[in-house]
């Protein structure tokens, strides 16, 4: 295929999003990164990706404004055609999520809520909707977490709702088969991003404690994660389906 792969990411503007485009596009993939609230981030996610000689276009989309996705799979459908000359893009990369403890005893209806809305139904939704837009053989990564298999006190319910994505990855892998679309979850364990407001990658006493459980001796940086994702989408893997593919440096073995 000469064409170049187009990849939609979620959340896209920084973190795990930013570094997954980045690396896509060091691979020779266009991306379409969304954001949103930080459109200056997201821009500077565009700058970069253009300055690695591919083409890069941001959209605003808030994961969990369910009543918005039909307007928003008109605009990749119209971002598509004007900057590609296409009607589809390759790869769905779910990746947008935020972080909110919710501890035995204390978890508040709006905290719960806000954890499944964007880490299960608003994936749900938003990857209904952009299926027709989704190219015959293309690619679904969603991200999970770790904390599916290794529990830590107060993520019961974005643990929970993770575990969700992990199960709906597995339905999505074996009802898109036939469209030839291959559909994974990336795990990450402890990473050094801003998620949760940047506890991993400011607390020199919490990385210490997580270092001293993985296998590799450190916590993970956003490029690992990113590269995983890339490497799931790169043209000799799309026999991978269906796996949850745990990326933590071995930890809690």
């Amino acid at each position: 295929m000469s064409r170049h792969t187009i990849a939609l990411i979620t959340g896209g503007n920084r973190g795990l999003g930013r570094a997954t485009a980045l690396r896509l596009a060091e691979a020779g993939t266009d991306v379409i990164v969304t954001y949103r609230s930080n459109k200056d981030e997201a821009a500077a996610v565009v700058d970069a990706v253009t300055a690695l000689g591919r083409k890069a276009v941001a959209l605003e989309l808030d994961t969990t404004a369910f009543d918005t996705f039909p307007d928003f799979a008109a605009t990749v459908r119209d971002t598509l055609s004007a900057t590609w000359d296409r009607d589809s893009f390759d790869f769905l990369v779910n990746n947008a999520g935020v972080a909110a403890l919710t501890p035995l005893g204390e978890t508040t209806v709006e905290a719960f809520d806000l954890m499944v809305n964007v880490h299960f139904k608003g994936v749900f939704f938003l990857t209904q909707t952009l299926l027709p837009v989704l190219a015959d053989g293309g690619r679904i990564v969603n991200v999970s977490t770790g904390l599916t298999r290794f529990v830590h006190e107060g993520w019961s319910v974005y643990a929970s709702a993770k575990t969700a994505i992990e199960t709906y990855s597995r339905y999505l892998a074996k009802e898109l088969g036939g469209r030839g679309i291959s559909v994974n979850a990336v795990a990450p364990g402890a990473t050094a991003t801003d998620f949760g407001g940047g506890v991993i990658r400011d607390d020199q006493q919490l990385r210490a404690q997580l270092t001293g459980h993985t296998a590799l001796g450190r916590v993970g940086t956003p490029e690992d994660i990113g590269g995983v994702i890339a490497a799931l989408l790169a043209p000799g893997t799309g026999w991978i389906t269906a796996q949850r593919i745990e990326a933590s440096g071995g930890a809690l073995l």
